[in-house]
């Protein structure tokens, strides 16, 4: 066995000593078949004895053309498919099973699949996806400013299952919103000229910068100097000419007040909110109140609202009927 999502020919020690010294069978050319032989060893393809054997009922053909290989040379090794040949390791293990003097089956990984691999399928789902030939019209019509919407939809249902606290959703939903960053990157491909592997490139970058005392030498007594590492980096590498420069305008607005006034904060600026004199200054003030008590407005004002919303649910169940 061997993983798919690794190039042909990354191989364990173990599995090269075995696919040197022992005849190798297979199913079918594969980029695999083809780095082994390179390399020098012996493969043949044994084809079954019609197109669709490996998915038929019985695979009866392929094992005992491997048991008569393994009588002729003692060893050999069947190198399964990406899919992992499943009709076929079912029929030989029932055969052995049946007959265990036939041969001793031994299951070897040649290669695992890295952390992170499934991604590489994201990244390949998303290409076929994008095909102008049999892809998804739908998905090959957008742009970044009709999936927009999509992305704080996917993002404002996440954080609810994180405050639902439903481990299920939340895996769910971050695969909603991994969607969105696949889609946006693909469209980025044709239309601007970076992928997905410069997305995370950026990203990788930036993580080592900010994170000195991890990467580098630098050295930290707390969680708050981290913090402040991480503001002092961005500062220098945005360049920005203000504080509140960068700040996410369309984030909603009791966030965007805290946000700003964390900005002020940080830059130690003594820059008081304008007197409540109207309804948004006062709920300024209340958003800057918050921040005092170590309150988080947005959450506040949302368990407020989810609380009035139970109890006009609660007040509909006991109206009497209207006639």
């Amino acid at each position: 066995m061997t993983s798919p999502r690794l190039p042909a020919g990354i191989l364990t020690a173990q599995a090269w000593d075995l696919v040197r010294a022992h005849p190798v069978l297979t199913a079918a050319e594969s980029e695999q078949s083809a780095a082994l032989r390179a390399a020098g060893a012996t493969v043949t393809v044994v084809p079954p004895s019609n197109p669709s054997l490996l998915a038929a009922p019985s695979a009866a053909g392929t094992v005992n053309a491997l048991l008569d290989a393994a009588a002729q040379h003692e060893t050999v090794v069947w190198l399964a498919a990406p899919d992992g040949d499943e009709q076929l390791a079912r029929e030989l293990g029932l055969r052995l099973a049946r007959e265990p003097g036939l041969a001793e089956l031994e299951l070897l990984y040649g290669s695992w699949d890295p952390a992170g691999a499934r991604l590489l399928d994201v990244v390949t789902v998303m290409d076929r996806l994008m095909q102008p030939e049999g892809g998804d019209p739908w998905k090959r019509a957008q742009t970044h400013e009709t999936l927009a919407p999509f992305l704080l939809e996917e993002a404002y249902e996440l954080y609810d299952a994180i405050r639902d606290d439903d481990m299920e959703a939340i895996r769910e939903e971050l695969g909603d919103v991994l969607l969105q960053v696949a889609i946006h990157a693909r469209h980025a491909e044709e239309t601007a000229g970076f992928t997905i592997d410069d997305v995370a490139g950026d990203l990788v970058a930036k993580l080592i910068r900010r994170n000195p005392h991890v990467f580098a030498d630098t050295e930290v007594g707390g969680i708050d100097e981290i913090i402040a590492n991480w503001e002092q980096i961005k500062k220098a590498e945005k360049s920005r000419a203000s504080a509140v420069d960068g700040v996410a305008l369309s984030q909603p607005s009791l966030a965007l007040a805290a946000k700003l006034l964390q900005r002020v904060e940080r830059a130690g600026l003594d820059t008081p909110p304008p007197p409540p004199t109207s309804l948004g200054t006062e709920l300024l003030a209340k958003v800057a109140e918050a921040r005092a008590a170590g309150i988080d407005a947005e959450a506040a004002l949302r368990e407020a609202a989810l609380a009035y919303m139970e109890s006009v649910r609660t007040a509909e169940r006991h109206q009497p009927p209207v006639s």
